[in-house]
């Protein structure tokens, strides 16, 4: 996507260097735009833990990039390299547990550069994986965008030409990406195409991304768009001002449950209950195909008490924190929530739009689901 007339990319290999990878810092939007250079493998642990950078396919693709930087680090060291590149692994996979993204991500990078025999031949192998991963989650976003429009046409039809009204929850576009996102990429195509859109945007207690990159991001585009509430998403649907919910996920099993940024969950209720379409757009690299039962199975993240407690932001042209609730007060700050298959309408993805189940999963992706 482009910012102030420039394409950027979400994570890149800096021109003339070989050992360090650019990011866009996120910590930092909608107020400042800073590209952070991470050249060590603890730089990619700090960004991706303390969410320099977040979003499923954005993470996926810094794990790839994280790796191959430990391999380039594996001449400091004084030990097996087998043992070295596993150790790496799962310091890696530690950050961010529920995107399966970095998992899939990681174990792919291992497996090729187990393949390969030298060390030179582990670095180039690793470096082509990354740059690879990062190019299909670009490519794949591309393709929900071009499926999901459709669905925003046939509204569109229906509505004579009048703004088809979206929702959408956290952060799923081209900052959770590599590029185009998923849950923006339909919207983006749907404006580029010169149809009528308004997004309801939710803030996305407790870290705002909605606010802040969502909202950033239709801004740049100059896409309508509103930003609200995270608990006003029902009282809208009950009114009929919202025609389609599109959303992203972190995790989605084999049978269709996903895990996405908490609060989904609720949203899917609102819908079905108001027979409001919940889609669900996503890469199939945020499948877990080892899953069943996303309740019971999908590793939660517990994060911090402090980014409930707390809240950033710009004041008089510097960043603050800022304490919001009684500091002796225990907070519990669950990142995300599963939403059981039976509240999807569809899964959004780069092979086309299925039912949530896994007959539909199966008939995308016959490859990955052989009895």
């Amino acid at each position: 996507m482009k910012v102030q007339g420039k394409h950027y990319r979400t994570i890149w290999l800096k021109e003339g260097s070989e050992n360090i990878v650019s990011v866009i810092d996120q910590r930092w939007l909608p107020h400042k735009f800073i590209v952070e250079d991470l050249k060590t493998f603890q730089d990619f642990i700090v960004a991706i833990n303390e969410m320099h950078i977040r979003g499923a396919g954005l993470i996926g693709a810094t794990a790839a990039y994280a790796m191959y930087i430990a391999v380039l680090e594996y001449s400091k060291v004084n030990v097996d390299f087998d043992q070295y590149i596993l150790d790496a692994s799962k310091k890696i996979k530690a950050t961010r547990p529920t995107a399966v993204n970095l998992q899939w991500a990681v174990d792919r990078q291992l497996n090729v550069i187990s393949q390969a025999s030298s060390i030179e031949e582990k670095i180039l192998i690793a470096k082509k994986t990354a740059m690879k991963i990062a190019d299909e989650d670009m490519e794949s976003c591309m393709k929900i965008g071009e499926y999901g429009l459709k669905l925003i046409e046939d509204i569109s039809k229906k509505k004579n030409g009048e703004p088809v009204n979206i929702l959408t929850h956290c952060n799923a576009g081209w900052l959770a990406f590599v590029d185009y996102g998923t849950a923006t990429a339909p919207i983006y195509a749907a404006h580029e195409k010169g149809i009528k859109v308004h997004v309801w945007v939710d803030e996305t207690r407790p870290r705002n991304q909605g606010a802040m990159l969502t909202a950033w991001e239709l801004g740049t585009e100059g896409i309508p768009h509103t930003i609200i509430a995270d608990n006003t998403g029902g009282h809208l649907m009950q009114h009929g001002q919202v025609d389609i919910v599109i959303v992203g996920s972190d995790r989605t099993t084999k049978c269709g449950d996903v895990a996405n940024k908490i609060g989904t969950y609720l949203k899917a209720l609102a819908a079905k209950d108001n027979n409001v379409p919940f889609y669900i757009a996503l890469p199939s690299s945020s499948i877990d195909w080892s899953i069943s039962n996303g309740i019971i199975e999908i590793p939660i993240e517990n994060r911090d008490e402090d980014e409930l407690k707390y809240i950033s932001g710009m004041i008089d042209g510097n960043f603050k924190k800022i304490l919001i609730a009684p500091e002796q007060s225990p907070a519990l700050n669950i990142g995300f929530d599963v939403t059981p298959a039976r509240l999807v309408t569809g899964l959004i993805t780069e092979r086309g739009i299925c039912s949530a189940d896994e007959a539909g999963i199966k008939s995308l992706f016959p490859e990955k689901l052989i009895q």
